[in-house]
């Protein structure tokens, strides 16, 4: 089934629904966002993700949308989600993030050998293994409110979304969960921190930690008990999709060297 087909109104096969918490990955390419109203709670992979869509023209002045949380089933970038112009623009016009904001949209490339997939947090720098603490600790108290002085402000916040939003995170990333606590999205949280991750780009500029290492590995190259280990995080459904897609997709977690929380995001 594809992306499109698994937005409200479409339901997944029965293979995919068996999971209580692992539904299926939307279109990144055609769709926005789940309704967050017209149906029980969602579940990890169900999760909203957001395509890069083409700019549009700035809200006409006096549109009291510009200071609104961005809405969940708009299929198209409001005032509110204006591409952020720090990314360089492709030559159809598309705005994509760049490397230098931490490869969080990019693709393995095939071409280049797979990197170390690690697990010994404790060879992690220090800085960043605190903050991965800090994280999961947050995670467990089940109070997403106390991410707040983890997200920085400004310039230096953590990039939630692959478009520039507006408004408080706190509340944007409870816009994405399917409780209206932002529960879900602290689960996810706390199973990419879980998993294995890279080290990318040591000693550069950009150089990251990343959770979790599907990100920076191909999906064909994963191994039956790697294979095991995305299951964890998304459906055999979702797994699917991805390969079609060529990439791993689903939420990413990047720490610099010095404990800084670079991004928390999904789609491409």
């Amino acid at each position: 089934m594809s992306f499109l087909a698994a937005r409200r109104g479409h339901p997944a096969p029965a293979a995919d629904n068996s999971r209580i918490r692992r539904p299926v990955l939307l279109c990144l390419t055609f769709g926005l966002a789940l309704s967050l109203t017209a149906a029980p709670a969602l579940a990890l992979s169900e999760i909203k993700r957001e395509e890069l869509p083409a700019p549009t023209a700035p809200a006409p002045e006096g549109d009291d949308t510009e200071n609104s949380v961005p809405l969940p089933e708009s299929s198209s970038p409001s005032a509110t989600q204006e591409p952020d112009e720090s990314f360089p623009a492709d030559p159809d016009g598309t705005t994509q993030p760049g490397e230098e904001n931490g490869q969080q949209s990019a693709r393995p490339d095939p071409d280049e050998p797979v990197p170390e997939v690690l697990y010994d947090v404790s060879q992690l720098p220090p800085p960043v293994q605190k903050l991965r603490d800090q994280l999961l600790e947050v995670t467990k108290s089940g109070d997403i409110e106390k991410l707040r002085p983890l997200l920085g402000m400004g310039d230096d916040m953590t990039q939630l979304s692959l478009i520039a939003i507006e408004g408080d995170p706190i509340e944007y990333l409870k816009s994405l969960a399917g409780d209206e606590d932002g529960q879900e999205i602290l689960a996810i949280l706390e199973e990419v921190l879980s998993a294995g991750y890279v080290h990318l780009d040591a000693g550069k500029p950009e150089e990251l930690y990343v959770w979790p290492y599907f990100f920076a590995v191909p999906l064909d190259k994963l191994t039956g008990p790697q294979r095991v280990e995305l299951f964890k995080i998304v459906t055999a459904g979702d797994y699917e999709e991805m390969k079609n897609f060529g990439s791993y997709i689903f939420y990413r977690v990047g720490i610099t060297p010095q404990g800084k929380w670079a991004f928390f995001v999904a789609g491409e």
